[in-house]
């Protein structure tokens, strides 16, 4: 790629940038678009739905960006919830590391860089039609002095690294011990998961769990809600849901505006009647139905072997749940609970076998998608070499040859294509963590997280850079592992212009359709002007924890990779950095709404893919120095690659465990705190008793009152 292809997709990515931006910021302001912008406010009941006509509302301005800015860090944690504050912190973390990496690669390596003379002599008055590999360290000369910059680059940035993210580490663990002591009494601390119930003849399945607890946890057990068989219900549930929104739309419409119904079969036959009534019959129905089924609920029959145990202080849970409760580990299998809200119902009792089955066919799954995937990878690498792509379709050879065409092609066109592609990833790994038997929202969000993570890496990563020649390179790889850092070398600097142009793409691009959010605000416009169904207030979407994560890790790993063979990618990661860090600020507050909170589980992910990012940069260092024939400079890298090993595992030892389980410690200090307020911890334990009852056994909401309220039918005691 040539200087003046980067331009091009520079240019057209900034006016992508500037044009979503300037829609946003007057769309923003329209009363009908306060569902898109900002639906966490109209759940809150913070947002204005109407206001009077003001010329204001045509006009852009940067109002949001201050508002986004101006919250304190505890405000933030404390209006967003921990893993937004968590996710926050990746850009804090990378805005300082590739700070320090881009002042040392823009204002030392790249100009070492472009200077030498290994591939061509510098010729700067022609620098537009001049290739993008002469700003690489291809272009340095084998064997140069230079090269000895290059190899103090990797210390400096290495060492760095590691201080800043010990700091983010301890910093992130200290914030999560004052989150856990700040926080009022939570019924997940205080309950466990139990599977694998044995059945008895002579009790009910609740009846055996009481007396098992009762008999070896008689200090701390408190009570337990069984889980039940509830798909038939849930369904009807979501029908009166259904039903309840469009009785609410119709009742919005004037009655001369309503189209009448017939009540007979199919709304073909019998007398018209007004479609409010006629709804509301059906959700009558439903409902009746709802009351017959949780009624056969306490039967045995309906009993699943599972159950959530509540204890009456943390300690005693936490004890429950790492104890091995039966001679036979396959029974009385314990785990701490998620929240009440963050529960995943479906495979709350599923045996093992069905687990193993599962992920057996997760795999497999995961496998041929990844094989899938290499298709587009391919086809995105051809459109890169113009001289490939026009022996492949030489048809095209006189419109190539257009100057705007060919950067076009070559500079914008590939990373547009591969972030197409790359679009249904996430959705698709959500989708077979669901499959994996995880028992909360988190925690299928934290395996998909990590698939999609793994997934993005090979195939945008590693599958784009051996692409052209894929079977080749990894017969090499297969054959002799020890010459992998050269190999590497070789092929990992020749697509630096490619990830320049796709930080470009979906990073700049990608965030500006974040903040735009131009599919929900279209899904918005079709839902009041041809939908039979009404805006909800409760509708502020989760955050997407497995989508977002992962690209941005992936831009930390092109950022330690090319900062030693492409400094020039340096200023467009720092600038996805410090716009996303505000973009995300302002998303978080306006639209998102937490659904669960994992108390920052995510970032011990963070952690070792940044790890794995910097041995890479090193294993790339020692490739690099022994293919420019600086052996000695090779050789001195591998005690920094092994510091760097030794550091993750200090850090493994040191945080992890505290970030699967709180310590003894803070646990009995909290239930001391508890015990001094007898008042207020016996509230908690009274709401504590019905806390993991299940969702199918809760009291329906739909019917609605004279006024339009929704009321109450059912209850249980």
């Amino acid at each position: 790629m040539i200087v003046s292809a980067l331009l091009t997709s520079v240019g057209i990515n900034t006016g992508l940038c500037v044009l979503l931006l300037s829609f946003y910021s007057v769309l923003r302001k329209q009363p009908d678009n306060v569902y898109v912008y900002a639906p966490r406010r109209v759940a809150e009941e913070q947002a204005k739905r109407e206001g009077p006509f003001s010329l204001e509302r045509l006009v852009p301005s940067p109002g949001w960006i201050v508002r986004a800015w101006r919250l304190s860090e505890d405000e933030f944690l404390s209006a967003a919830g921990f893993d937004a504050f968590v996710f926050l912190r990746i850009f804090i973390f990378s805005i300082r590391i590739f700070s320090i990496a881009g002042i040392i690669g823009v204002f030392v390596l790249l100009p070492l860089n472009y200077t030498g003379n290994q591939l061509r002599t510098v010729d700067w008055a022609d620098i537009p039609n001049q290739s993008l590999d002469l700003f690489t360290i291809a272009n340095v000369q084998d064997g140069s002095k230079r090269l000895w910059v290059h190899f103090c680059a990797v210390y400096l940035i290495s060492g760095a690294a590691c201080c800043l993210l010990y700091l983010e580490y301890k910093g992130i663990a200290e914030k999560r011990f004052s989150y856990f002591n700040s926080s009022p009494p939570q019924p997940n601390h205080f309950t466990i998961l139990v599977r694998g119930i044995p059945k008895s003849d002579q009790h009910s399945m609740s009846e055996t769990v009481e007396e098992f607890f009762t008999l070896y946890h008689p200090s701390t057990y408190f009570s337990h809600q069984m889980v039940y068989h509830s798909n038939r219900v849930q369904s009807l549930m979501h029908e009166a849901e259904k039903l309840y929104k469009r009785i609410l739309h119709l009742k919005t419409k004037p009655r001369l505006q309503r189209k009448s119904h017939r009540e007979g079969f199919l709304g073909l036959f019998g007398a018209k009647v007004d479609p409010v009534d006629l709804y509301t019959k059906k959700l009558e129905d439903v409902e009746e139905n709802v009351k017959l089924e949780q009624s056969t609920f306490y039967q045995n029959e309906k009993e699943l072997p599972a159950a959530f145990v509540s204890f009456r202080s943390r300690y005693g849970a936490a004890m429950a749940s790492q104890l091995v409760q039966s001679s036979n580990p396959l029974l009385w299998v314990t785990e701490p609970a998620p929240e009440p809200s963050d529960i995943y119902w479906p495979f709350l009792s599923a045996p093992y076998i069905q687990l193993w089955i599962s992920k057996f066919v997760v795999v497999v799954a995961v496998f041929f998608l990844t094989i899938l995937f290499l298709v587009p990878v391919t086809f995105v690498q051809g459109l890169t070499q113009l001289t490939e792509l026009e022996s492949f379709l030489p048809f095209l050879k006189k419109v190539l040859k257009l100057t705007i065409v060919s950067d076009i092609i070559t500079g914008y066109l590939p990373s547009l294509i591969l972030q197409m592609f790359q679009y249904f990833v996430p959705p698709i790994m959500l989708l077979f963590s669901a499959m994996r038997g995880h028992i909360s929202n988190s925690g299928k969000m934290k395996s998909a997280c990590i698939m999609v993570l793994s997934f993005t890496i090979w195939n945008v990563f590693f599958a784009t850079v051996l692409s052209g020649s894929v079977i080749s390179q990894i017969n090499t790889f297969l054959s002799d592992p020890k010459d992998i850092p050269r190999q590497l070398a070789v092929v990992v600097p020749g697509q630096a212009t490619f990830f320049i142009t796709y930080v470009l793409t979906s990073g700049w691009t990608g965030l500006s359709l974040e903040i735009a959010r131009i599919f929900p605000l279209i899904g918005n416009f079709f839902i009041r002007h041809f939908s039979n169904i009404t805006e909800d207030a409760d509708c502020a979407p989760s955050f997407p924890y497995h989508r977002d994560i992962p690209k941005v890790l992936l831009f930390g790993l092109l950022g330690f990779t090319y900062s030693l063979l492409a400094p020039l990618i340096m200023p467009f990661l720092l600038v996805y950095f410090f716009v996303g860090y505000i973009f995300y600020r302002n998303q978080m507050l306006k639209v998102y709404s937490p659904r669960f909170e994992s108390a920052g589980q995510f970032w011990p992910i963070v952690h070792n893919c940044t790890i794995f990012s910097l041995v890479f940069m090193q294993i790339i260092a020692i490739g690099i120095f022994g293919v420019k024939k600086v052996p000695f400079a090779s050789g001195w890298v591998i005690p920094m690659t092994v510091i760097t090993l030794l550091f993750n595992d200090y850090c493994r030892k040191r945080f992890l465990p505290i970030f699967n389980r709180y310590p003894a410690e803070i646990l009995i200090k909290r239930d001391g705190e508890d015990e001094r307020n007898p008042q207020m911890m016996a509230s908690f334990l009274d709401s504590l008793v019905n806390a993991y009852r299940d969702p199918a056994l809760q009291p329906v909401q739909y019917s609605l009152d004279e006024s339009g309220n929704r009321t109450s039918l059912l209850s249980f005691s």
